[in-house]
């Protein structure tokens, strides 16, 4: 007599090997990297426009960039293509991470990671858009003027490129933390209390991200920075006291790949 093969139920994502891990992170970085292949090659047809809207601000100031290489202005083409393919790959990377680390999520933190998506997006724009339009003119302003009737504000066009690039990418990524909060408080890592708890150490690392994301030295154009992140960080605290939910202990016992018949 034939004696019937056992059953097995499917094997739970959370249980998978070193190597299922590495193979699917090759599989994610696959996609990150096609996502920014082509977007930086859709962003080569708009660089124009594009350069002309980030130089904007300087040439309010009656000022002009300048390049003192001969592939000066080469590097920035493919700079700015870069940093713009970049944003518009920004969905697909945000999207290949979350895929990647939700395996050991429970199910219902997998559906909010995924729901927060699109408010990464908007906050992502909404930061970016205050670091352009708000703090970027004021330190531009304060820098064309600072000792400009001794020293002569000949800017090269490289230089202001990663200065405005390292200011908005940073702003934009600091308005993103209201949501981090409340999805690791919905998950349970932190609460309202404990956030209440460190306000006095979030105000220094505050201060100190201000710091090194400012690129002045004065107290006006810091202070620019820091209103904000310390109105999103208290934001965020009460987020937290919103949403919390403690984590339950979870119970890998029973999700281990065991033969149906020996659990019976």
């Amino acid at each position: 007599m034939s004696q019937s093969r056992p059953t097995y139920e499917p094997i739970d994502d959370s249980r998978m090997t070193l190597m299922d891990h590495l193979r699917e992170l090759r599989t994610r970085l696959i996609w990150v990297i096609s996502a920014l292949v082509i977007g930086t090659a859709i962003s080569m047809l708009f660089v124009s426009p594009i350069l002309q809207f980030i130089i904007r601000p300087l040439t309010e100031s009656g000022a002009q960039p300048m390049a003192i290489g001969p592939t000066d202005t080469i590097g920035v083409f493919f700079r700015v293509s870069f940093a713009t393919g970049a944003v518009l790959a920004m969905p697909v990377i945000v999207y290949q991470v979350i895929a990647f680390v939700s395996p050991g999520l429970y199910p219902h933190e997998k559906r909010n990671l995924l729901l927060t998506l699109p408010g990464i997006m908007v906050l992502f724009a909404i930061g970016a858009s205050f670091a352009y339009f708000v703090l970027l003119p004021a330190a531009v302003g304060f820098l064309q003027g600072f000792l400009g009737d001794i020293i002569a504000q000949e800017w090269t066009i490289d230089r202001y490129i990663g200065f405005v690039t390292r200011i908005v990418f940073w702003i934009g990524v600091a308005f993103e933390m209201p949501l981090v909060i409340a999805f690791l408080a919905r998950a349970g890592i932190v609460s309202g209390p404990q956030l209440m708890q460190y306000w006095r150490h979030a105000i220094v690392v505050v201060a100190i991200a201000a710091a090194a994301i400012t690129p002045t030295v004065d107290p006006v154009n810091m202070t620019l920075v820091m209103l904000p992140l310390i109105v999103l960080y208290f934001g965020s605290v009460g987020l937290a006291y919103l949403v919390y939910r403690p984590r339950a202990p979870r119970d890998f016992s029973k999700e281990d790949f065991i033969p149906q018949e020996y659990k019976d």
